[in-house]
């Protein structure tokens, strides 16, 4: 996962989280992630995983009322020494069986491989080239479609493939599809604004590295955690050189941000909130009118 980042001056002291003087922020944060669980322990109608299905189910499911709901995650990218390659594997993961469980989606096999050139000076990094990357996910929807399926979801957990999810939109709706994907969301932002003490980071950082606390804390390794944290835009490069010369951020580690700053429960309330924005943004696409 790689957040755009937040401005400073919006951020707030995690430590009164702890005690008595929580402020109205943080207040807020909590709040939105208590709705979050409340509604997963609301036992709503689940949905379905397509690949568990026969193809005669398939059929009686797949139609114009159907929401399918793609996870997008990449398989292996660099996300630090402390965290493992398949970091956005696991978030799209986590997140796509708390929507699945709390929503009446069709959930599709996740994407693997997608567009992510900043990481790939970070060996076992890898990316796919920008049409390929939008083609796929075209392919996997126009697939689908044809058996009356006219509702998308992508379940995205990068940055860098938002470049390619927009194309893949807009060559959909000129078939009559509709495809609507993960794009930060107003639940989350609020959260991180109240909980962030970094002074700035969106990649294998304080929140991110939170996240998994939350979600795998088996697959994090504190110990090795640092602070890596060079202000700028573009793609991460382990030369300062390199990040001269083609303006790009300079990090060693792969870290962008301080990563030594993550705590399990920053990450519950980003992630709970974080899932209230996935399931308004699916309940907002089934509404849409098609065309």
């Amino acid at each position: 996962m790689h957040r755009p980042l937040l401005p400073c001056a919006v951020r707030r002291s995690w430590g009164a989280a702890l005690g008595p003087a929580l402020g109205p922020a943080l207040r807020a944060a909590a709040s939105i992630a208590a709705i979050a669980t409340a509604l997963g322990a609301q036992r709503p109608v689940p949905g379905v995983r397509l690949a568990d299905l026969t193809w005669v189910d398939a059929e009686r499911l797949l139609d114009s009322s159907t929401v399918v709901v793609i996870p997008l995650g990449a398989g292996a990218k660099e996300h630090g020494p402390h965290l493992r390659l398949k970091t956005d594997d696991v978030e799209a993961s986590f997140y796509a069986d708390r929507v699945l469980s709390a929503s009446r989606i069709v959930l599709a096999p996740a994407i693997n491989y997608s567009y992510y050139p900043s990481f790939v000076e970070y060996p076992g990094s890898t990316t796919l080239r920008f049409d390929t990357a939008r083609d796929m996910v075209v392919d996997i929807c126009r697939s689908l479609a044809r058996h009356g399926v006219r509702r998308f979801y992508i379940l995205n957990t990068g940055v860098s493939t938002l470049r390619i999810l927009g194309p893949a939109r807009d060559t959909l709706a000129a078939a009559g599809i509709v495809m609507r994907f993960t794009n930060g969301g107003r639940h989350a932002d609020s959260v991180e604004k109240a909980i962030a003490q970094q002074p700035g980071g969106t990649h294998a950082d304080e929140i991110e590295t939170s996240m998994l606390l939350y979600m795998a804390p088996q697959l994090v390794d504190l110990a090795k955690a640092q602070r890596d944290y060079h202000p700028g835009a573009g793609g991460l490069t382990r030369d300062s050189l390199t990040a001269v010369r083609d303006a790009k951020v300079f990090s060693r580690s792969g870290i962008f941000g301080d990563a030594t700053l993550a705590t399990r429960e920053k990450g519950r309330l980003y992630v709970e909130a974080h899932i209230l924005d996935l399931l308004e943004d699916i309940a907002a696409l089934r509404r849409t009118p098609l065309p």
